[in-house]
């Protein structure tokens, strides 16, 4: 029998979501551009993991974000990591079943001008690949409406680049698994689904979609995953991402 309850899973999304460490689509500091999801199960344990590409513009570069929630973890941060063994104690214990890895996947010039406003740095390599800036006209092809015509910002950038090199700017396998037990086996992947409103206080069990996600965990069929409510990760569903 597998030894966690769908009620186990949500229990630890939910904490998850209460200490903020959950995804939040429309994070103030974030703007999104793409996001995805992953189930992985063994006979024993159990995983979650997300994927949040976007642009902040506070730290002024864009990156990968993967939230990696389960009930067993790997590659955690060392004491050596920390000023204390007592503040790496304290990670553990408020950080049981969460981990959290950043990539920076694309190479910058310099994404912000002498006063700090955000702009297209020459020369972007994704992945270490060349990547043309695209046409004006190519950004309303993909339904990315300039907020100043004719000078793209880094955020609408980024969603092109989403739209048109989606593999590129999401996580390889090998990062999905990074904080993963080798034993997990991934079950099922979405590139879209109903992600609970955090802001407004929606937790992940209060959402049909995250209860039908535990409920495959637990039992491995895939079937139990049938929702009914309409998928919302786009980032158009999300306006207010990015505007602290």
């Amino acid at each position: 029998m597998f030894p966690h309850t769908t009620a186990d899973i949500l229990n630890v999304l939910d904490s998850c979501a209460g200490r903020y460490s959950f995804p939040m689509l429309d994070n103030g500091y974030i703007c999104l551009a793409a996001a995805r999801l992953g189930l992985f199960r063994s006979e024993t344990d159990w995983a979650i993991t997300t994927e949040v590409f976007g642009f902040s513009p506070r730290t002024g570069v864009p990156d990968l974000c993967i939230g990696s929630f389960a009930s067993s973890l790997i590659n955690r941060k060392e004491p050596h990591d920390y000023f204390s063994p007592e503040a790496h104690k304290a990670y553990l214990e408020r950080q049981p079943n969460d981990e959290t890895l950043f990539i920076n996947h694309i190479e910058d010039g310099d994404w912000m001008d002498d006063e700090g406003v955000p702009r297209i740095a020459a020369n972007v390599r994704l992945r270490r690949t060349p990547v043309l800036p695209p046409e004006i006209t190519d950004y309303k092809r993909y339904g990315i409406e300039l907020e100043n015509p004719g000078s793209p910002q880094v955020f609408e950038f980024c969603r092109w680049l989403a739209a048109t090199q989606r593999e590129a700017v999401l996580a390889t396998e090998a990062e999905q698994r990074h904080h993963l037990p080798d034993s997990l086996t991934k079950i099922m992947q979405l590139d879209e689904w109903h992600h609970p409103d955090l802001v407004a206080g929606e937790l992940p069990s209060e959402t049909e979609t995250f209860r039908q996600l535990a409920e495959v965990l637990v039992t491995g069929d895939l079937s139990r995953y049938k929702p009914n409510e309409m998928p919302n990760t786009h980032w158009s569903n999300w306006p207010d991402g990015g505007t602290l």
